[in-house]
């Protein structure tokens, strides 16, 4: 059984150590490529990062003003004695130190491991690698 093939055969004229320095070329341009596309993936988790420090920071906060009533609540209701206004602090502690736990919960979830992986990078390098690989043969 005789195959057909539809690829014309090519020629060329380049010495081995033409095309050498060709594809060596190629491989220097394509690995600045790749350190370029790794920067600005990088950078744009780094800002992701950012987003999920001011989480952190904020949840944070409120959770620090929500101990700062915990606290008053605590103060009051000894001082009071049973009076109502222990009660509202206590309210309000609760209440900001349940904001603080949304924000920190919310700032760590944006600092997963995963999500910080620089994927699209991974990716082109796995198939420059193959590309590198049939330039080579």
């Amino acid at each position: 059984m005789e195959v057909e093939t539809n690829m014309p055969l090519r020629h060329d004229d380049r010495t081995l150590g033409e095309m050498l320095s060709e594809l060596s070329a190629e491989f220097k341009t394509l690995v600045q490529q790749e350190l370029q596309l790794a920067r600005i993936e990088l950078s744009q988790k780094a800002a992701r990062m950012r987003k999920g420090l001011v989480f952190i920071i904020g949840g944070a906060l409120f959770a620090y003003g929500g101990f700062l009533a915990l606290i008053a609540a605590i103060v009051l209701g000894m001082i009071a004695g049973g009076l109502p206004a222990w009660l509202a602090a206590l309210a309000a502690g609760v209440v900001l130190a349940g904001f603080g736990y949304l924000f920190a919960h919310a700032g760590i979830e944006n600092l997963k491991p995963a999500d910080l992986t620089p994927h699209q990078t991974i990716d082109t390098l796995k198939e420059d690698a193959q590309w590198l690989r049939t330039q080579a043969k």
